[in-house]
């Protein structure tokens, strides 16, 4: 049997699965079972929303000073076990220790500490009427509200649900993906250490169809915060609509990165650039799987570009010089070496990778792609078109401004898009012509918590990130005062 159990956090406290479940969870690298997790249903969850109910008008009605202090507390126990922090993350879903450690568990420190702040500066409004009143809005949390978070980044995105949850008033009923379940589960037990009442934050692991969707059924819950699969997403807003709940989705993406010719390539800028692609292990929603090239420069940038690519370290996830990890799972794993194959069906031709791997000694049985670049497909291949999430990016060609644009906007999603170019006439031309929720030029990942977060079309509804989140979390009450009439 596994070693490690993990629980539930329920009201305060952490508590088995009520029909005694489990959920085995496999360590991407070797492929083997390490632990197990609550396999929770419904009834988990109503015990959890009961607990919320009866913790929400007293965390309401604390002060946000403590909110953020408590949310502070949390930030500094977790920052005090980094390194632990960072090992778990990546022993649950394959990626580099060392990008955990530099990336994942650092910003969901930040995270935490973001919102705190942001709700002691999250100023209200007023508007006074020349007729003699005066408007000021309030803003109320909502209640229980339900956080489903998904596996890629597991604690970056869980803790970028919980916390402008938490700062804002609201409890909190909140779902990891069952596939990398570890780091939340440890940071609830540290929610306990840190002082946060009981059933202010209820964490309840479990399979989607299950678990998930109970959160969203649920008459208790007022709000769902959920980041994953666009099918996923359709469901969730298809359930939630005759309820009349509010629902932020942010969904998948298949994002384009453009090169123009009079773009600076110096290294540092094209070592950003595969970076874009493959990142994570391409288990990145933001990252550019769509790699458009002017013609002009097109067979130079790409001899360039896979003498990069081909020297990505991939292997073992433990040691520093790895560059790519596992892939999460085997299902997923199984998935995208089927993506590779209907892009070689499709007339694609494999510039790099496009193989398994097998790491020497305990990584023997893991998870692993090679960084695969394909070439020669058109943009309306399926290829070019589905969403793969791993280490594949395909090379497109373009000529033109306009020509570039068409191919980028030419897919069902809109979330990110990157542009590399010296024109800076261009770079805002095209910032307001792609037709995704961010755009990032000359420049990929570079983050400001501030600034809205999300994607048009099927990549998603509404929009996390600074005041975004905090309004989401939150229901306006505007109130008029009429002080005077006729100088009375």
């Amino acid at each position: 049997m596994p070693s490690t159990r993990l629980a539930n956090l329920v009201d305060g406290r952490l508590q088995a699965p009520l029909d005694s479940r489990w959920l085995e969870i496999h360590e991407p690298a070797t492929g083997a079972v390490f632990a197990q997790c609550p396999d929770s249903n419904a009834a988990d969850v109503d015990t959890a929303v009961q607990a919320a109910q009866k913790a929400a008008p007293g965390w309401a009605a604390t002060p946000a000073e403590e909110r953020a202090r408590l949310l502070h507390r949390l930030a500094d126990l977790i920052e005090g076990r980094l390194d632990e922090f960072a090992a778990l993350e990546s022993r649950d879903s394959g990626k580099p220790v060392a990008l955990a450690r530099r990336l994942d568990i650092p910003r969901a420190v930040s995270n935490l500490r973001f919102f705190a702040a942001a709700v002691m500066a999250w100023d209200s409004e007023s508007h006074a009427m020349e007729s003699g009143a005066i408007n000021y809005t309030l803003r109320r949390p909502l209640g229980v509200v339900g956080c489903i978070s998904p596996w890629n980044l597991p604690l970056y995105l869980f803790t970028w649900k919980i916390a402008p949850a938490l700062a804002s008033g609201n409890t909190v009923v909140a779902k990891p993906s069952e596939i990398t379940p570890c780091t939340a589960a440890l940071l609830g037990e540290l929610s306990i250490e840190a002082g946060f009442p009981a059933g202010v934050l209820n964490i309840v692991h479990g399979r989607g169809p299950i678990t998930g969707q109970a959160i969203v059924e649920h008459p208790g819950i007022k709000a769902v915060s959920f980041t994953g699969s666009t099918r996923t997403g359709a469901s969730i807003a298809a359930t939630v609509a005759p309820q009349f709940k509010k629902v932020s989705l942010e969904l998948g993406g298949k994002n384009p990165a453009i090169v123009f010719a009079d773009a600076d390539l110096c290294d540092e800028n094209l070592d950003t650039i595969v970076r874009s692609g493959f990142a994570n292990q391409g288990e990145i929603c933001l990252c550019g799987s769509r790699l458009l090239v002017q013609r002009s420069i097109y067979d130079s940038f790409r001899e360039r570009y896979l003498a990069r690519v081909k020297a990505l370290r991939v292997g073992d996830p433990q040691e520093p010089s790895s560059d790519l990890g596992a892939l999460v799972s085997r299902e997923h794993f199984d998935k995208v070496m089927r993506c590779i194959a209907q892009a070689r069906d499709e007339g694609g031709q494999v510039l790099a990778g496009g193989h398994a791997l097998s790491p020497d000694g305990r990584c023997a049985d893991g998870w692993f792609i090679a960084p695969t670049v394909i070439d020669g497909l058109p943009n309306d291949a399926a290829t070019n078109q589905q969403e793969i999430f791993g280490p594949v990016v395909t090379l497109i060609p373009f000529d033109d401004d306009a020509e570039a644009i068409a191919i980028a906007n030419g897919t069902r999603y809109g979330l990110a898009a990157s542009l590399w170019t010296g024109d800076l006439s261009r770079a805002h031309r095209m910032a307001a012509e792609l037709d995704f929720g961010i755009v990032w030029i000359n420049c990929w990942l570079l983050r400001d918590l501030r600034t809205p977060f999300g994607g048009s079309k099927q990549s998603g509804v509404g929009r996390e990130g600074g005041t975004e989140a905090l309004r989401f979390f939150t229901e306006p009450r505007n109130v008029c005062i009429r002080y005077g009439n006729g100088g009375t």
